[in-house]
């Protein structure tokens, strides 16, 4: 085995020599040359401080970046700080990260910052060094013409640097012009500093150029600040002003007064803005029509207004006029341009419409209506189918009573004369109207008329008509009840062209009660039957049918007023009237006359007997006024009706008797005694109408619906559940009892009885005692502990029932002690089963229930009731619980007038 090798070998450290080697190389690749800047130890905020050459280390790098914050690295290699620093140590140094995305290839470059004074005494230990305020170098002002004819390179000025007496200085620039566009416009002499223009320069594309001037020694050192140097473009006047539209279009209305502006012009000059090359005059240079000169323009506003007030849109609708903008203020060596401008004339009621003829003449058959008679036309020189130029037409007089209209054609702008009321040529041969015409717009003319007038005679052309029937309502006054043939004038129609009545036939169309007759060639018409006023109150119409021999009709109305005769005497309307004995002793009557108020009242009220009757010894009539009176008995009289004959007589005579029925009731109000009337006699009229019908018949179904609903409940429910008697039955339940006394009729108990229903359940029972009340008698089964009554089941605790009297119908109920559900079923058993079943079981209970836990008699057990006696009024309790007759109720009907006044309240209530 060969021996381990020591640590020291040579090999090994040749081994740590390659691998030092490699990562030197390997650092070599990736940094680049590092560049030294010479500062101050402050540096203030955006302040450029050197220039790092970035192509040199890494020509394709696409992204740069500095690892210090405080840094800021442009495209060119310039290094600006991003915020004030203050150097700490004499030396510092960050680095510059240089990448290409697209080959993900990275270089750092690294930047030492040394202090300017230790650098200066290092590389100059024998000069002195002088501490003075450094000093910016300031560039002379630069400027270059636009548009420079040359010759180029065209030299601008110099750039000199105070270092360059101690140092060797290279000058560069940078900027746009010089690396950005427009590239190699300006480039500087690197060691004279001799700057240079090398063609020409359009200002309106590039006012003015900002550079950079730098001044570095040739080890990069930069002793100097960067220096901004400002190149402005001098103008050329080589724009021509132009107007921001070839072609301008304003409107105004005509008559519009002096001044009124019409519309303004505007146009632009690329040049430097406030010298002569942008200062700008307007002009109007021609005017098409020519004359007059209505329009002017504002030189450096470009306002044009009007200058007269004459425009006339009639006349002349519209202009144009040629305009110019020059530059340099309008002086004659300006550029200028040239446009066109109309000016379109708008138009204003300033024309009346005029008739084209004063007077017109038209003709129409009489009786016709909607009928076109005549077109009037107008004249208007405004806009055509404007509100200025469409007429409306007027009928100012002549038209009185409502015959003709007239409306304009909306085409032609006309006036159509319309008949819209029949004209009689009887009445009027001939109208004249006067029209007149205005536009829909007001009126601004200076004319001091505002409505054209013609005249328009219409002729009137006869035509042969029918009758005619006017007044078409015509009325005759003929006395009520006059005899039966009379006759009367009748209804009279007449022939418009003669005037008369001669050959009119006339009928009637209709005679609603068939009183009158009408004669066929005089219209005299006469009386068919008794004329009544009162029958038909007011006017009585018969309608007439006139007609001539050519069979033209009219249709008339003949309304005949009755005039009213005393032929009916009052009567009292109220043929019953109630009395209240115990709180009134009078009623009051009114009579009522069906004639005229002349034939009415004041009415004289009277009894109608003999001076001894019977009925001026019980009653008496005191007048209350014109038409009514009031009726008092005199003596106590019984309760019941009596008639009562009472005569009314009118102011004239005529009088009535009338059989007034009179009931003395004992009753606080008359409606007491009219329900009570119908109660017991059974004369109450009530009348139902055919929904109160209907909705009682509903409801009749709906509980009957209700009935059959819980009866199958309750059947089916006692299918399910044994029906059984509650343990607790005397404690919750009313006991039935007839009688407080002892009687016959008694089944005493002293304990209670077991009891085991036929086929199991409780419907014998039940059965037994539906029989025995049905047949006439009253069965009532009492059990007695400790006061109260009971059904105990010896055999089956805890299922109790009430067992109650089983009334018509044959039928029984079990109510459960604790208010449960009722079930009805019927009684199918017999007496003589139930008495068979229960003798011999009752017993024995008997027996046990009699005695005490001793088997000795129970004191307290068995009770019977004490005897009252009689003389109660209200009877027995027994009677009250189980009678339902009325019988024993009439004392309700004497109770007294105290009871009356109570009673009263509450009705009123």
């Amino acid at each position: 085995m060969a021996p381990a090798r020591a640590p020291g070998s040579p090999s090994g450290a040749l081994c740590r020599q390659l691998l030092l080697t490699l990562a030197i190389l390997t650092f070599a690749c990736d940094a680049c040359k590092t560049v030294t800047l010479h500062v101050p130890a402050k540096l203030d905020a955006e302040k450029f401080i050197g220039r790092v050459n970035l192509k040199e280390c890494f020509k394709s790098a696409t992204l740069i970046h500095s690892r210090d914050p405080d840094f800021q690295i442009l495209e060119d290699g310039s290094v600006y700080t991003t915020h004030a620093i203050l150097l700490s140590s004499e030396k510092s140094s960050f680095t510059i990260l240089l990448s290409n995305t697209e080959t993900h290839e990275e270089k750092e470059i690294l930047v030492l910052l040394e202090h300017q004074t230790k650098v200066l005494k290092k590389r100059h230990s024998q000069e002195k060094v002088l501490r003075r305020a450094k000093r910016r170098w300031a560039p002379i002002p630069c400027s270059v013409p636009e548009n420079s004819l040359g010759p180029f390179p065209l030299f601008l000025q110099q750039i000199q640097s105070d270092t360059a007496q101690n140092y060797t200085i290279y000058y560069s620039i940078s900027g746009p012009g010089v690396d950005k566009e427009p590239r190699n416009l300006f480039y500087v002499e690197r060691d004279t500093g001799n700057l240079f223009c090398t063609r020409p320069v359009d200002r309106e594309t590039y006012p003015s150029f900002e550079l950079v001037a730098f001044a570095t020694t040739p080890d990069g050192y930069t002793p100097e600040y960067p220096l901004t140097l400002l190149i402005r473009i001098e103008d050329e006047n080589d724009n021509y002003p132009i107007f921001t539209e070839t072609n301008y279009i304003f409107k105004v209305f005509e008559n519009s007064k002096v001044g009124t502006t019409v519309g303004q012009v505007c146009a632009t000059d690329k040049d430097e803005p406030d010298t002569l090359h942008t200062r700008l005059r307007y002009s109007i240079i021609e005017q098409f029509p020519a004359s007059p000169t209505l329009f002017s323009m504002h030189p450096t506003t470009g306002v044009i207004t009007t200058t007269s007030s004459q425009l006339d849109r009639e006349l002349i609708d519209k202009y144009q006029l040629k305009i110019k903008v020059q530059d340099m203020d309008g002086q004659y060596f300006g550029l200028q341009t040239t446009a066109a401008c109309v000016i379109n004339i708008e138009d204003v009621n300033d024309n009346l419409p005029t008739f084209t003829r004063s007077s017109y003449v038209a003709s129409v058959e009489e009786n016709r209506i909607d009928v076109e008679i005549l077109r009037v036309a107008v004249q208007d020189k405004d806009l055509i189918h404007t509100a200025n130029w469409r007429a409306n037409y007027t009928i100012l007089k002549g038209n009185e009573d409502g015959n003709f209209k007239i409306v304009t054609d909306s085409q032609t702008n006309e006036g159509v004369l319309y008949v819209v009321k029949p004209l009689n040529y009887e009445e009027k041969q001939q109208l004249t109207l006067q029209i007149g015409a205005v536009n829909e717009a007001p009126y601004i003319g200076s004319s001091r008329s505002t409505m054209n007038m013609a005249t328009v005679t219409v002729n009137v052309q006869n035509q042969d008509e029918g009758p005619e029937c006017d007044p078409r309502v015509q009325t005759v006054r003929i006395k009520e009840n006059v005899p039966v043939g009379t006759k009367n004038v009748g209804y009279k129609a007449y022939d418009p062209e003669t005037r008369s009545s001669s050959g009119i036939r006339y009928m009637k169309s209709s005679d609603p009660e068939g009183w009158v007759d009408v004669d066929e060639n005089s219209g005299v018409i006469t009386i068919l039957k008794r004329l009544d006023r009162e029958a038909r109150s007011g006017v009585y119409n018969i309608s007439i049918l006139a007609s001539d021999k050519d069979g033209r009709t009219c249709n008339g109305i003949l309304g005949i007023i009755l005039e009213d005769v005393n032929d009916n005497g009052p009567v009292i309307r109220q043929r019953t009237v109630i009395i209240c004995k115990t709180v009134m002793s009078s009623a009051e009557i009114v009579a009522v006359d069906p004639d005229e108020p002349i034939h009415g009242p004041p009415f004289d009220f009277s009894l109608e007997g003999v001076s001894d009757s019977e009925v001026l010894r019980m009653w008496r009539l005191t007048k209350v006024n014109d038409t009514a009176a009031r009726l008092s008995y005199l003596n106590d009289l019984q309760f019941g009706k009596y008639t009562v004959p009472v005569r009314v007589t009118d102011r004239l005579g005529q009088s009535l008797v009338t059989q007034l029925g009179v009931i003395l009731c004992d009753c606080v109000t008359p409606n007491d005694c009219d329900i009570y009337r119908s109660l017991r006699t059974g004369n109450g009229e009530v009348i139902l109408g055919k929904w109160a019908i209907l909705a009682i018949l509903l409801g009749i179904a709906l509980l009957f619906c209700i009935l059959f609903t819980l009866v199958c409940g309750a059947t089916a429910g006692a299918a399910k559940k044994p029906k059984v008697f509650p343990d607790d039955l005397a404690q919750q339940n009313l006991i039935v009892s007839n009688t407080e006394a002892p009687g016959d009729d008694k089944v005493y108990s002293t304990n209670g009885f077991t009891t085991h229903a036929v086929g199991g359940s409780a419907q014998g029972i039940c059965g037994t005692l539906g029989s025995r009340v049905k047949s006439g008698g009253q069965e009532t089964i009492e059990m007695v502990k400790g006061g109260h009554q009971t059904m105990e089941s010896g055999q089956e605790a805890g299922h109790h029932h009430t067992l109650e009297r089983c009334k018509e119908g044959g039928q029984h109920t079990l109510d459960s002690c604790k208010g449960g559900p009722i079930a009805t079923d019927n009684c199918k058993y017999t007496y003589s089963e139930w008495y068979t079943y229960t003798q011999p079981r009752l017993g024995e209970k008997v027996q046990q229930c009699d005695q005490d836990n001793t088997h000795m008699q129970a004191q307290d057990y068995v009770l019977s009731y004490n005897y009252e006696g009689r003389g109660s009024a209200a009877g027995s309790v027994g009677c009250c619980s189980e009678r339902q007759e009325e019988d024993g109720l009439e004392f309700l009907d004497h109770l007294g007038p105290k009871f009356r006044t109570l009673a009263e309240t509450c009705m009123k209530r």
